[in-house]
């Protein structure tokens, strides 16, 4: 099963990497928002590295999902 099927079928039946991946999404349009800007004030920068900080959270907590469903799909 490629990554994409994998990341499909837990969208549609786990609501913990649903709600992780939408709030991955939403952190990632937040931080482009951000980048966009040509400076960032002082609590700008660290708003960006706060999303940053939680983003890598999520993403890792994703991936973590995902090896759980390939482990629990071989067997």
């Amino acid at each position: 099963m490629k990554e994409e099927e994998i990341i499909e079928a837990l969208k549609k039946g786990n609501e913990e990497f649903r709600r992780l991946y939408q709030e991955h999404r939403e952190l990632d349009s937040q931080l482009s928002e951000l980048n966009k800007k040509a400076h960032l004030t002082s609590e700008e920068e660290l708003e960006a590295q706060r999303i940053k900080k939680e983003k890598l959270y999520k993403k890792d907590k994703i991936a973590e999902l995902i090896r759980a469903y390939k482990k629990q799909s071989m067997n």
